[in-house]
């Protein structure tokens, strides 16, 4: 392993507390107020870390560990990815189901770190991000296969930057219909609106919030880093998809990955801010809608 391609996985770690900014400032310029400073995040996990944890006696090693793999599992799959034209620094063919697989393991032990609480109310918040995860995780995986279908690569660095102009050209409607799924799974998984407000403490609607209430201290620290480098990653697979080829200068590529997270960035805060939470009963419709969106993706590179 090249210690140059761990460079990217690097600055991923450090500015993915600065892409929740960028959200959150967006959102506050839509609210027509001033909003939390751009660093915020940086902040709260700062005053997090120095502060210590408290356990229940109800709990086990189960919800000790839960913090720590989410992580974890964050910085494995950044290895997986190519950030910004530099290659990942793990690439075998069919890596993308390991990131898949990755991301779900997180999301399991975080879900039975909130049962082995015994509260009936995060047992209530894991049931929902469980039912959630049963129909979001399919369509991401169908996703994945579509853009390796139309670029002819199996791997993640070759699917990611391997769509060129060419293929927008030939296969445009269904890369827009591709990257709209993406988009939906990606406000899914990261539990943000409309399926989820990262915002919200009222019982009825929490999901992920929910399953973290009894973590404090560095544990939710880790939670929280965690959960901003889950965003971090499926927005920079998002990016890498729609950003057409590459220059061949990695520093280039670099700027336009840059530029194209910052855009996107903004696109989740004003989708945010012009658009309700759903409700629970419609959740499952809007995951299978961006199900069929995939799939129809899939008959029109197919035909």
């Amino acid at each position: 392993m090249n210690p140059a391609t761990l460079l990217p996985a690097a600055l991923s770690v450090l500015l993915a507390p600065l892409f929740l900014g960028v959200i959150n400032r967006t959102k506050a310029v839509f609210a027509g107020r001033a909003g939390r400073p751009l660093l915020q995040t940086y902040i709260d996990l700062a005053k997090l870390a120095r502060k210590g944890a408290v356990y229940s006696r109800t709990t086990t090693w189960v919800f000790r560990l839960a913090p720590i793999t989410a992580l974890a599992a964050g910085l494995v799959a950044l290895l997986l990815l190519p950030l910004g034209g530099f290659p990942a620094p793990i690439s075998f063919p069919g890596d993308f189901v390991l990131l898949i697989l990755v991301l779900g393991t997180s999301r399991f032990l975080t879900v039975i770190g909130a049962l082995d609480t015994g509260s009936s109310f995060e047992g209530m918040g894991a049931s929902r991000e469980a039912s959630v995860s049963a129909l979001a995780e399919p369509v991401l995986f169908l996703c994945l296969a579509v853009a390796a279908r139309e670029s002819g690569q199996s791997t993640l660095s070759g699917i990611v930057g391997g769509l060129t102009g060419a293929d927008w050209q030939r296969a445009g409607p269904a890369l827009v219909l591709l990257a709209t799924s993406l988009l939906a799974i990606l406000l899914a998984e990261n539990s943000r609106i409309p399926v989820d407000d990262p915002n919200t403490h009222l019982e009825l609607t929490m999901i992920h919030e929910v399953m973290v209430l009894d973590h404090g201290g560095p544990d939710l620290a880790l939670i929280l880093s965690g959960a901003a480098l889950k965003l971090w990653i499926l927005a920079a697979l998002l990016v890498g998809l729609i950003l057409p080829g590459r220059s061949g200068s990695p520093w280039l590529d670099s700027l336009l990955f840059s530029a194209g997270m910052l855009v996107l960035g903004v696109v989740i805060g004003i989708v945010e801010s012009t658009i309700a939470r759903l409700r629970l009963n419609r959740v499952p419709q809007f995951l299978v809608g961006a199900g069929a969106f995939a799939v129809m993706a899939l008959a029109l590179i197919m035909r």
